[in-house]
């Protein structure tokens, strides 16, 4: 059996993986797939990881588990997705870096099923948006308490995924930028549940959907019934042309006003994300998906 932790980060999912998932749950039942919702898997976990303390489930202890989250027999993959895998979004920032205990916790979820074939898929964020989104979260105090004297310039995310590959060796674990998720979402869904390409995906323009008028909608719709064949690559030049053109700047733009940050800072943040992202991409280990 395969068994996928879909792990966020914070602010890339906003749960549209689950609602994507079961859109598609009809297919993805009838071929032995079966996503797992948050609420199915939640409590079962917590206790499983508190009992373990990252140590591995006995064989008695995985089937216990898999009885109370499934609803299906033996299917060979199981989709699990939730950002708060990797714990509260406050602690997502320490002096040790971005995300300094993914890896631990990470390696404690593939212990829960030491027999099973286990997968990590992995949305990154900008960390000057990151930063943003886990200050409008509920407990995440000040900006002060927050960052407590870090450099935002330190927050890289190169170092953050070598400590998770380092901590998961042997594990699949593919990686995305949520910038780029908008283009190539159809791609995530179908990599995360197996779907192949020639099987229509439902809510496959969920995620335009929440940025583009309803006029860029209907303008992908339409280029699309008129492409004879249909590919990634055509698909992509569709979304592209439909984001230029019907974006909506409110749902794509996020304003940065965070206490002693400039412009040039940043852009330097950006520049430094950029540039771990071409060398996360290139890292042994990690299947990176990019438009």
């Amino acid at each position: 059996m395969q068994v996928v932790f879909h792990c966020g980060v914070h602010g890339t999912d906003l749960y549209r993986m689950v609602k994507t998932l079961l859109q598609n749950r009809d297919w993805l039942l009838r071929n032995g797939v079966e996503p797992v919702t948050p609420n199915r898997h939640h409590e079962v976990f917590n206790e499983a990881l508190s009992a373990l303390r990252g140590g591995p489930a006995t064989p008695e202890m995985e089937q216990v588990m898999l009885d109370a989250i499934l609803n299906s027999d033996n299917p060979r993959r199981v989709i699990c997705s939730t950002p708060t895998f990797l714990g509260k979004a406050s602690r997502a920032i320490s002096p040790e870096g971005l995300y300094a205990a993914a890896g631990e916790k990470m390696a404690a979820l593939a212990n829960l099923f030491p027999s099973a074939e286990v997968e990590f898929f992995l949305g990154l964020k900008n960390p000057a948006t990151l930063v943003s989104f886990i200050l409008s979260q509920e407990g995440s105090g000040s900006y002060a308490e927050l960052m407590a004297g870090i450099d935002p310039e330190a927050l890289r995310w190169g170092p953050a995924i070598r400590r998770i590959l380092a901590a998961l060796p042997g594990r699949r674990l593919v990686v995305w930028c949520h910038e780029d998720t908008s283009l190539i979402w159809p791609e995530v869904v179908r990599s995360i549940s197996t779907m192949p390409a020639d099987v229509p995906l439902k809510a496959g323009l969920q995620i335009l959907g929440d940025i583009l008028h309803p006029d860029g909608i209907r303008m992908i719709r339409e280029a699309m019934a008129q492409e004879e064949r249909l590919t990634v690559a055509s698909r992509r030049r569709i979304f592209a042309a439909a984001l230029e053109k019907h974006a909506q700047p409110e749902q794509i733009e996020v304003e940065l006003n965070l206490p002693g940050w400039t412009q040039q800072m940043v852009d330097r943040i950006t520049a430094a994300y950029d540039a771990d992202m071409a060398e996360i991409a290139a890292l042994p280990g990690v299947e990176f998906l990019t438009p």
